[in-house]
C-alpha cells in the first residue's frame, strides 16, 4: 500500500524526502483555491513565484499579474489573491503569473517531488480520485502561515487523508492527528474555522465572500498541478 505524510509548513519540508513522491501543495486561505476557481474559470495557466519581482516581470509578456502580500493585493499588481475574482470568467483566455505570502512558497519549495497538485476543497475529490490512479506515496504540504501551523490547512489535509485511507496508509503521526480533527469538525468547517487566525485576518479586509468560497466543497471535476514547464495548468 502507498503511504500518505504531512507537512504543516514550507519551513519544515526539509525533513522531508519529496523524490518520487506525489505533493498536493494546500493553502486553502487564498492561493491555492484562487488558482483552482482561475483554472476551472478559463484561465489558461499559472505560473507561481515566490518573490514579487519576478512575477511583476511577467507583465511585459502578456500575462496578468496577481500578487499579494499580508493579505492584501501588492503595490502595482493588477490582481490580489481572491477567487471571487475570476468566478464570472472575466479572464478566461488569459495566463496568469501568482505571488501570494505563503501558497507559491510552498510550490517553490516542492519542486523536487515528482509532481505537483494544487489542493483546495472545491475539487477535494476529484484530486483523490485522481490520487488514486497514480501509484506514488503522498505528502500533502501545508502553506501555513509565515512558517506556523494553522488550521485551515490541516482541515483540507485531514478530509483528503481520510478519502485516501483505502488506498494509503498513514506515514506519520501527523496523519492521524489530522484525520482526528477533520473526523471532530468537518461537518462544521465554516463555524469552526471562525477560530482560525488567519479567517479573522482576512475578515479584517471584508473579504467573508472570498472565505465562503474557500470552504466550498467539491463545486468542480478539474484537477490542477504543474506540468513539465512549471506551469500550473488543468489535467
Amino acid at each position: 500500500m502507498k503511504s500518505i505524510e504531512v507537512c504543516f509548513s514550507p519551513e519544515l519540508i526539509h525533513l522531508h524526502e519529496l523524490e518520487d513522491k506525489l505533493v498536493v501543495v494546500v493553502d486553502i486561505f487564498r492561493a491555492t483555491s484562487t488558482m483552482v476557481a482561475a483554472l476551472a474559470h478559463g484561465v489558461t495557466e499559472i505560473i507561481p513565484f515566490a518573490d514579487l519581482e519576478s512575477c511583476r516581470a511577467m507583465q511585459v509578456q502578456g500575462y496578468l499579474i496577481a500578487g499579494e502580500r499580508n493579505g492584501l493585493t501588492a503595490p502595482g499588481f493588477e490582481l490580489g489573491n481572491s477567487p471571487i475574482a475570476f468566478l464570472e470568467g472575466n479572464y478566461a483566455g488569459n495566463k496568469l503569473a501568482m505571488t501570494t505570502t505563503n501558497g507559491t512558497l510552498a510550490i517553490e519549495k516542492s519542486k523536487a517531488a515528482a509532481e505537483i497538485l494544487i489542493g483546495a476543497f472545491p475539487n477535494l475529490k476529484a484530486t483523490a480520485t485522481y490520487i488514486q490512479s497514480q501509484h506514488l506515496d503522498v505528502l500533502i504540504h501545508c502553506a501555513g502561515w509565515k512558517g506556523r501551523f494553522n488550521l485551515e490547512d490541516s482541515l483540507y489535509a485531514g478530509a483528503l487523508a481520510k478519502l485516501l485511507e483505502h488506498s494509503h496508509q498513514s506515514a506519520d503521526d501527523g496523519i492521524v492527528a489530522i484525520k482526528t480533527l477533520y473526523a471532530a469538525h468537518g461537518t462544521n468547517l465554516a463555524d469552526f474555522l471562525t477560530q482560525a487566525s488567519h479567517a479573522k485576518r482576512l475578515q479584517n479586509h471584508g473579504i467573508e465572500k472570498d472565505i465562503e468560497f474557500c470552504l466550498s466543497v467539491d463545486v468542480y471535476s478539474q484537477v490542477m498541478g504543474l506540468d513539465q514547464e512549471g506551469r500550473i495548468v488543468l489535467y
